[in-house]
């Protein structure tokens, strides 16, 4: 079936391109020529949306590489640090965020429009493909809805000389919310169950998206004053409540999930991106084995991974300190050891690929936890790169001459959550991706009930002490929220507490940016992003040239000192392209751009 699915969709988004447009303006009468013969029975319209799926970004890069718009994330590049957070972003004359998602739009819209006209078609199998085209169509004007904030709603497949709707008025966020809205509910009210086998567009997918929308809908509302904000968290809650009713296990292993040769048969992965040798392949586990990612965790963002008692780092006895890493990872939520590489030291012989234990019992102490964890495909230590070649010691500093100049880090946390050493193979990358998970299920609906006001223990043992059960962690009690220093005071613990555990367990997978906007609280990444503590002339050289905050010889790692000013109102939303204002005179720039 995996093999099946791949070829379709490889041919499939050769054979759609050529009905899709190149962006808005760029039509061509071809796909009308050929709808005739295309749609003709159910295996048709079927065959000709697996090319939505290509719309899944899966492991591209894109998801790590946006978080360095938050605070949880810092590129180990010299002068790596975001345009929006340096206030670096400019109007751009074209971009593909605004005009991907129409092209793919046009090329729904060419399926929906054929659908009452096929004879071969009974009434189930039409709501069906319907379902289909609604999902998708939802999932691209979602894009434009969280980054623009308004958009042309397109409800055809736009013919050459159709003017109105080229140079059309955007709906406005309410009409456009409401739009998507009904778009998913007929969806999960019509798509068949089990969609058209494994790993396919069905109820549970459909209800997952709902879930995303309705709560990036709702808070976005809510904390940028805009109304109505009840309605879409109620939308999100219900959609949440009947994947929590379908008790879909966990998968007990946090790692598998990202790193596995197939998600074929996980509960937890709704949809999924396939990958397989010799047909689809991408590079995210080798840019973590080489040095080509740079992503690094910030100080904050490990910080929020709790300690096995379920306290945090400030209130737990079980924390030894962060002058020294092995203290700092030890007892700590097990996810943390699956996304940052915990501390070791061993003696490497080069080109030989070999190594051997040092003298000091300390520096295996994780080398056999990890053993205990994981398996050698996966994250058992020593850790290597994609030649082989054998990586002497974790932290492993840019700047820290050691003579080995790939997976290297600057904050002291390199970030490997989706890295393996299933093959060792330059950029023939073959982990599948998880796109819908019960993961990201479990911490929105946890959210969408908090901000109902319907929060109790009950919701948070469903959903929040499932989470940290995996990663080995305390479960949360509501009467004993651990103390936190760095809690925003404008949030209240048990928000809090939720936020945590949604940035522990999606962390890195492209979330961080939107759920700073949504909330309001971009300000998190304005202030200093921090790296490991370190002492010179004993965790690096004397003269290592990397940085500490106030150009000390001991303390944190400082690479990106302070952002110029306060987080700039106007960026919550992006800037539509000046190209496009120029071809329709209906569109209006975003505020103050």
């Amino acid at each position: 079936m995996k093999n099946r699915i791949i070829l379709y969709t490889l041919g499939l988004c050769l054979s759609g391109s050529m009905l899709s447009c190149t962006n808005l303006l760029d039509l061509e009468p071809e796909g009308t020529l050929t709808e005739n013969s295309t749609f003709t029975n159910y295996n048709n319209f079927i065959s000709y949306a697996w090319q939505f799926y290509g719309t899944f970004p899966g492991y591209d890069g894109s998801a790590p590489n946006s978080e360095f718009n938050g605070d949880l994330f810092a590129q180990a590049v010299a002068n790596g640090t975001s345009d929006w957070i340096w206030q670096r972003v400019v109007v751009p004359s074209k971009s593909g965020d605004y005009n991907v998602p129409f092209e793919q739009i046009r090329s729904i819209n060419v399926l929906l429009d054929n659908i009452d006209q096929a004879r071969n078609l009974t009434e189930g199998e039409k709501k069906h493909i319907q379902s289909i085209g609604y999902f998708f169509k939802a999932y691209q004007y979602m894009a434009l809805l969280n980054r623009y904030g308004t958009a042309i709603w397109v409800e055809h497949a736009i013919n050459d000389g159709d003017k109105e709707t080229l140079y059309g008025v955007p709906s406005t966020r309410d009409e456009l919310a409401a739009k998507i809205e009904s778009l998913l509910v007929y969806a999960a009210e019509n798509i068949k169950v089990g969609g058209d086998g494994p790993n396919t567009v069905n109820r549970n997918v459909v209800l997952a998206l709902t879930v995303r929308f309705g709560l990036r809908e709702g808070t976005w509302r809510k904390y940028h004053q805009l109304g109505q904000a009840e309605k879409y968290l109620r939308l999100s809650a219900d959609a949440g409540s009947k994947l929590l009713a379908a008790n879909l296990p966990l998968l007990s292993d946090y790692d598998q999930l990202f790193n596995s040769e197939s998600l074929a048969n996980v509960p937890e992965v709704l949809l999924y991106k396939q990958y397989e040798q010799n047909q689809i392949v991408h590079p995210l586990a080798s840019q973590a084995r080489n040095s080509s990612g740079r992503w690094d965790l910030t100080k904050t963002a490990v910080d929020m991974y709790l300690m096995k008692d379920g306290e945090t780092r400030w209130s737990s006895k079980q924390f030894a300190g962060d002058k020294n890493p092995y203290d700092e990872f030890r007892n700590r939520d097990t996810r943390l050891y699956y996304t940052v590489p915990p501390p070791y030291k061993v003696d490497a012989s080069h080109p030989n690929y070999t190594w051997k234990y040092t003298a000091d019992a300390q520096n295996r102490e994780y080398m056999d936890l990890m053993s205990e964890l994981s398996v050698d495909k996966r994250k058992t230590l020593p850790w290597v790169n994609w030649e082989g070649l054998i990586l002497k010691q974790e932290p492993h500093f840019f700047d820290d001459n050691l003579g080995q100049p790939f997976c290297v880090s600057f904050t002291g946390y390199r970030f490997y959550k989706f890295s393996n050493k299933i093959q060792k193979i330059q950029n023939q990358d073959i982990n599948d991706a998880p796109i819908f998970r019960m993961g990201e299920v479990l911490v929105s609906y946890a959210e969408a009930k908090y901000e109902l006001g319907e929060l109790d223990q009950s919701i948070i043992d469903k959903t929040i002490n499932p989470l940290r059960a995996r990663g080995g962690v305390a479960a949360l009690q509501l009467n004993r929220i651990p103390t936190d220093p760095t809690r925003d005071a404008t949030v209240t613990p048990e928000l809090w507490e939720i936020r945590r555990e949604r940035a522990v367990e999606l962390m890195g997978e492209g979330f961080r940016f939107d759920d700073l906007r949504r909330w309001k609280k971009m300000d998190y990444a304005v202030s200093l992003k921090r790296g490991r503590y370190i002492t010179k002339g004993v965790d690096v050289a004397a003269n290592a040239p990397i940085p500490i905050e106030n150009n000390q010889t001991q303390g944190y790692i400082s690479y990106e000192g302070k952002a110029p000013g306060a987080f700039l109102p106007y960026y919550y939303l992006y800037p539509i392209p000046s190209a496009e204002l120029v071809l329709n005179k209906n569109l209006k720039q975003n505020p103050d751009w």
